[in-house]
């Protein structure tokens, strides 16, 4: 069995993971359980180094270190989750997994900005991806050629699968762009943050700061991040932040159109995706002229894995198991 250890911003989710996908939630690393044979833990940037799952040694776990400043709000605490697993499970091996890896099929026309070539070449700046575990999952979930899958959460990200390879997505360079998200306000323009430091308003940290942690739906609505409180909500605020959720989601999956050539189907996932009937309604609402729709009592009472499309391409609701992924890839990484 697998102990998969999953490290957000602010939490960790462990669960133990069979050969055959069934899972049991851990309360700490400390109540692993006997029979652990091996310790996958999910990255969420492995940068340009790491594009494969890799056996965590010394070495590997100061180069995860110095990739901290790229997803400073995820690589610096799953550093420290690896470090304490090592120290209370120091008899078995343990495997970094990358969210980006997934990604790594991303054609250089979608993957790269329009910046200086120094920047790709010399500094690895380009767009990576994340969620890639998610998105793995969904793609296999879900086999067919032409596939936009919406993961959103907290984080909220949307991935082209083309043939089962990730061939565009919009988050980038870090998880900051990209859709609204929970806190973070996805993808703005970048004259903005340098406006407000250029002319002392704010300070870097204060800027980096208000775009992680009081943007998207919080800073929007000002009540809340959460889709479930916003619904809940008669403020015009709440609905705002909601509306404009919806509209730059549903954008984006037809913006993917493109590096697809068609559509055969949308997958939503994530506690947002698989949990919000309006965010899945509102999003194929503005999407039928690409042939999507809904069948409202379908969408209200789906549960994971379900159909709800009704229209010439097929709408899926799939329950997200990175964990199922991670514990694959950590075998396949040690040959298990």
């Amino acid at each position: 069995m697998i102990l998969v250890a999953n490290a957000g911003s602010s939490s960790l989710k462990l669960s133990v993971v069979e050969h055959d996908g069934s899972a049991i939630p851990v309360a700490s690393l400390a109540d692993a359980p006997p029979g652990v044979t091996a310790v996958a833990h999910r990255i969420v940037h492995g940068g340009s180094r790491f594009r494969e799952p890799v056996v965590v040694d010394d070495h590997v776990r100061d180069e995860l270190e110095s990739l901290a400043e790229l997803a400073p709000l995820h690589n610096a605490q799953e550093v420290r989750v690896i470090d304490e697993a090592r120290r209370l499970l120091p008899d078995v091996p343990h495997v970094a997994v990358f969210d980006t890896a997934f990604h790594a099929t991303i054609p250089e026309v979608a993957a790269l900005y329009a910046v200086p070539r120094r920047w790709t070449t010399e500094w690895a700046i380009r767009r990576y991806g994340f969620h890639g575990l998610s998105v793995q999952w969904s793609s296999e979930r879900v086999p067919v050629p032409r596939l936009v899958v919406c993961h959103l959460g907290a984080g909220c990200s949307l991935t082209a699968v083309l043939d089962g390879r990730s061939v565009a997505t919009t988050m980038g360079f870090s998880p900051l762009e990209g859709v609204p998200m929970a806190t973070r306000s996805g993808s703005i323009d970048p004259a903005v943050p340098l406006y407000l430091i250029r002319t002392g308003r704010l300070a870097r940290e204060e800027v980096e700061h208000a775009l992680e942690q009081d943007s998207g739906l919080l800073g929007l609505s000002g009540i809340s991040s959460r889709v479930e409180v916003l619904e809940q909500s008669a403020e015009p605020s709440a609905q705002l932040a909601l509306e404009l959720f919806v509209h730059q989601v549903a954008a984006a999956v037809a913006s993917l159109v493109v590096s697809l050539g068609g559509l055969d189907a949308v997958v939503f996932t994530g506690g947002v995706g698989e949990g919000s009937a309006r965010v899945r309604a509102g999003v194929c609402g503005r999407l039928g002229f690409l042939g999507v729709a809904v069948d409202d009592a379908l969408n209200t009472a789906a549960e994971a894995d379900a159909e709800i499309g009704v229209g010439s391409v097929s709408v899926r609701v799939v329950h997200a198991r990175e964990d199922v992924v991670a514990a694959r890839e950590a075998r396949r990484a040690l040959r298990l």
